[in-house]
């Protein structure tokens, strides 16, 4: 019997590249770090970050992730992310559940950014 949902899974082509943009730009809480993969968040689901190794992985690399994270002050959120040249592929709006925008890491993998 399946009890939880471990993780979710981005793949990416720069590993480096891709932890700073995590772990320093969206400041995601970095809970352990590999040679091909990383995980974010600890104590529950977490978001793992993996380099795409093999062809099958590479084609998942560069989509919308269908992922969201909800953010606190979302309006000085982007302004910070805008400040750090992170790429939006949506700007902030407001929309009838809310704020929201869509970012993208430096691989073309897109999260949604939600105020609540």
């Amino acid at each position: 019997m399946i009890e939880a949902m471990k993780n979710v899974v981005v793949f990416v082509r720069d590993l480096e590249a891709a932890k700073r943009f995590y772990s320093e730009q969206l400041k995601l809480p970095l809970a352990q770090a590999g040679m091909t993969m990383m995980e974010f968040f600890s104590g529950g689901t977490t978001l793992g970050v993996a380099q795409a190794l093999t062809p099958d992985a590479l084609v998942f690399v560069g989509r919308h992730t269908g992922i969201t994270f909800r953010v606190k002050d979302i309006d000085s959120f982007c302004k910070e992310l805008v400040q750090a040249g992170v790429r939006f592929d949506q700007p902030l709006e407001q929309s009838p559940w809310g704020k929201m925008a869509v970012v993208s890491d430096p691989d073309g993998n897109l999260f949604a950014l939600v105020d609540r």
